[in-house]
């Protein structure tokens, strides 16, 4: 993963991924590329004419550059490759068509402008449902990734829980523990296409040891049992596959994806 993808703006969980950016630079001798969007796509109600948002934008657009000025005068002091790209437009849009030549792409777990809300980020099942690179979402509370550390990886045996292996095999290769975790669940003769001893014996080939864990399913979400088996293991990261599709605009994210989304304990990386 030496190619990083950052999404920078103003949100609580900002100063949490570019530590995460920045660990995995570090970590990879890689080099990440901070983008910056504004967007003149969004209005305000009942302002028809656009009026109050043209008069809003020369403080929209002062308060990114003040972004952009305080974040380069950080990474000035870093032992790290980056460089900076502000545009204008709506930032799925642009980190979608940025995404083609990154290893990952790292992103808060909120849309913009809703940092209260504790519901899937529409961008994240945007970009992890279309995009070609794996998608990171970084809660505010992490404290970096430390990337050598252990990581659970969610497995239902399904094909996008192997397109999230094979996405996460960079990371997987530096960890001391991963742990292929299964949820049991009554219908898990008709859930598994990919048993997980073949997803061991994928690691297996690439040099990569794994620990086959099956998690009792419980009272609680599907979401939380996965978060509780990485805190008992002390993970760095859990990966998992991206369930959903897209329709008209809407990321609709299926259910085990939308708890997970909807707020995030550890930095969670998606593939679809």
């Amino acid at each position: 993963m030496k190619s990083i993808l950052l999404h920078v703006d103003a949100d609580q969980s900002f100063e949490a991924r570019l530590q995460v950016a920045l660990d995995l630079a570090r970590a990879n001798d890689g080099h990440i590329t901070l983008l910056q969007s504004v967007s003149y796509e969004v209005f305000a109600p009942g302002d028809f004419y656009g009026s109050a948002m043209a008069a809003a934008m020369p403080r929209i657009k002062e308060a990114a550059e003040e972004l952009r000025a305080k974040v380069e005068a950080d990474l000035a002091n870093e032992d790290v490759s980056w460089e900076f790209r502000f545009l204008y437009g709506m930032a799925e849009n642009h980190l979608l068509e940025q995404s083609a030549l990154q290893d990952i792409i790292l992103i808060g777990p909120n849309d913009i402008g809703e940092e209260e809300m504790r519901r899937p980020s529409s961008m994240a099942g945007e970009l992890s449902i279309k995009a070609p690179a794996p998608v990171m979402v970084v809660p505010g509370d992490a404290k970096g990734l430390k990337v050598d550390g252990p990581v659970l990886v969610a497995w239902n045996g399904s094909a996008e829980a192997c397109v999230a292996l094979r996405a996460a095999l960079p990371l997987l290769a530096k960890s001391t523990n991963v742990y292929l975790a299964s949820v049991a669940e009554e219908d898990d003769q008709q859930r598994y296409d990919f048993p997980v001893s073949e997803a061991a014996m994928y690691l297996d080939r690439h040099g990569v040891s794994s620990e086959v864990v099956s998690i009792p399913r419980g009272k609680v979400s599907i979401g939380d049992t996965l978060f509780s088996a990485a805190a008992m293991r002390d993970c760095s990261a859990m990966v998992m596959g991206a369930y959903g599709h897209s329709r008209l605009a809407e990321m609709l994210v299926g259910g085990v994806t939308r708890q997970v989304l909807s707020e995030p304990k550890l930095p969670v990386l998606l593939a679809h």
